[in-house]
């Protein structure tokens, strides 16, 4: 396990289950995380049955990106939609709200699937298949935490919702599996706080 600190940002290179190990109860304010899919990429991803069951052990609110097609394995109080903005139905995925309010929303950002893509939405594409919006996960933070609060992403991969803690006044802990995103997610992170400087 590999632990960098950067600024109000934790950043551990490692398992998620084993790393959870390290991080004290009572310490996060809230989950925004994108596990590895059952039907996405999943050998690549390292998806095992019963990977997000740690997720009930934190009481924090949690939302948690989903596959459209595959059912959820944990209880959750609504279920958000991220339409991709594509023109097609299918196009969408869900966002399961755990242990939080029963109203769901609609979030309408495009989908950041090339560099071409992010340039048209101000967004940068990190080469990572199953990448979100910046913009989507800035909404999330600014809608359901308050500045200040500690944001976890077990499922970090290149670092969006660590990126978007920083623009946003949150504090982050993340983790991340693969060395090759577990660095990009370093580099954005910094970036984005060196970006945060200038503009004081």
């Amino acid at each position: 396990m590999n632990k960098v600190t950067i600024g109000d940002c934790t950043l551990y290179l490692g398992d998620c289950l084993e790393v959870m190990k390290e991080i004290p109860d009572k310490s996060v304010d809230a989950v925004i995380t994108d596990p590895p899919y059952p039907d996405y990429y999943a050998d690549e991803y390292l998806y095992r049955e019963g990977l997000i069951n740690f997720l009930t052990e934190l009481d924090c609110r949690q939302f948690v990106f989903w596959s459209a097609k595959v059912e959820f394995p944990l209880d959750y109080s609504a279920i958000h939609i991220w339409d991709k903005k594509t023109g097609c139905g299918s196009e969408y995925e869900r966002i399961f709200e755990r242990n939080g309010h029963k109203n769901w929303k609609m979030f309408r950002h495009y989908l950041i699937n090339s560099t071409v893509a992010a340039s048209f939405t101000g967004d940068t594409f990190t080469g990572h298949k199953s990448q979100k919006p910046l913009k989507l996960i800035r909404e999330l933070i600014e809608k359901f935490t308050k500045e200040g609060d500690t944001i976890f992403d077990p499922f970090m991969g290149s670092g969006t919702t660590g990126v978007a803690c920083v623009q946003t006044g949150r504090k982050f802990i993340g983790i991340e599996i693969e060395p090759k995103y577990f660095d990009i997610a370093i580099k954005r992170i910094k970036d984005a706080q060196q970006q945060m400087r200038l503009a004081i």
